[in-house]
């Protein structure tokens, strides 16, 4: 308390014209008042700490959430779902919620990584495309809500590169060797491998990942630039003129330019589908599922939508975007044919990690 210590205020009590046993237990009271007043610590701030994608999360939605609930959002970033893992490794029972791709939803549930969600303390589930229920990784969503969905591609500057780049192994022909940008992703790299060689992208055991073997130490060395942060950016300063990127990143250089073209190759693209989730252990489930909540509000996913164009699974908020926004060839492609939701058969994704790791080590990439 500012203004004196409890003896000073005790003894002005005793000074009053009180009876001598008044005025000592008026005195003995306020000293334990003043004395709780003094040792007990001021009220804990309230933090919700949310390990996410680099460039994914607004800063106005997290601003948000803080005006309305009083809770201050904490943010960690990673670049990669193996990162991702690393860290919920290194470090468990410390965050709230986490933002993991579907097929590392799967491993995560089967290791018992993740809480189940509270569904009616999340109404605006109710916002949620079909589209996006019932998916292999989460068919009732048990576990997490889509967060945003979208491709990884092939990105091309049309007044560098003349040619039609139509499939993944157009942009392996060693033409663009030292001029391509990749999205640092083993899960993504072996599934381009396994489309080339038409066979499905889902299901890796070691049969199939030996096969994209040689594949891959042809197509490896010839990217320049290993980018799962902004890897749109080495196409808009100069240093690469093919890129292999998220679709948001693809449709955030269309806004730009549209010299920059994005492609779905002809053997086929998978759909990838970010979601939240609340990591095992969690300390602020309820505040998890509160966020989760707010996010959904259509008024606030629009605000993602328009700072990282991906494909918005809230349909109520997809209501709120403009018909520029949703002719982004990027974001709202129209050949959904060959889009093929991504999950794992097989090898889970750390087996994964380690062999297309041993590979860029063997490399030297």
């Amino acid at each position: 308390m500012k203004g004196g210590s409890p003896s000073r205020y005790c003894r002005v009590v005793a000074s009053r014209r009180f009876s001598p046993m008044t005025a000592r237990l008026l005195s003995s009271l306020l000293w334990f008042l003043l004395t709780v007043a003094h040792t007990c610590p001021a009220a804990e701030e309230r933090v919700l700490n949310l390990l996410c994608w680099t460039e994914y999360v607004p800063t106005s939605v997290t601003e948000g959430f803080t005006r309305q609930t009083g809770v201050r959002v904490a943010i960690e970033n990673y670049n990669s779902n193996e990162q991702m893992l690393a860290m919920l490794r290194d470090k468990p029972r410390h965050y709230d919620l986490v933002q993991p791709s579907q097929a590392y939803i799967e491993t995560l549930i089967r290791t018992g990584g993740l809480e189940t969600l509270d569904a009616p303390r999340i109404p605006n589930l109710r916002h949620i495309d079909p589209q996006f229920r019932g998916l292999p990784h989460d068919p009732e969503l048990k576990y997490s809500v889509p967060w945003m969905s979208g491709t990884v591609g092939i990105l091309v500057n049309t007044e560098i590169v003349k040619e039609p780049i139509r499939t993944w192994a157009d942009v392996f022909t060693g033409k663009y060797r030292g001029r391509i940008v990749a999205v640092n992703d083993p899960r993504e790299m072996v599934a381009w491998a396994l489309a080339s060689l038409g066979l499905p992208i889902t299901h890796i055991d070691n049969g199939a990942l030996a096969k994209t073997e040689p594949v891959l130490r042809r197509w490896l060395p010839q990217i320049s630039v290993f980018d799962s942060d902004s890897p749109h950016t080495a196409l808009l300063d100069g240093r690469a003129d093919i890129g292999i990127v998220w679709s948001g990143e693809a449709a955030l250089l269309w806004q730009k330019d549209h010299k920059f073209r994005y492609v779905l190759p002809q053997e086929g693209a998978h759909m990838f589908l970010d979601s939240l989730a609340i990591p095992a252990g969690a300390p602020h489930k309820a505040i998890s599922e509160d966020f989760i909540n707010y996010c959904l509000e259509p008024e606030v996913s629009v605000l993602i939508s328009k700072e990282y164009p991906y494909t918005n699974p809230n349909l109520a908020a997809r209501k709120l975007l403009s018909s520029e926004q949703l002719g982004n060839p990027a974001s709202y492609p129209q050949m959904k044919e060959r889009l093929l939701p991504l999950h794992n058969e097989g090898n889970d994704t750390r087996a994964v990690d380690q062999f297309v790791g041993r590979i860029r080590e063997e490399i030297g990439r």
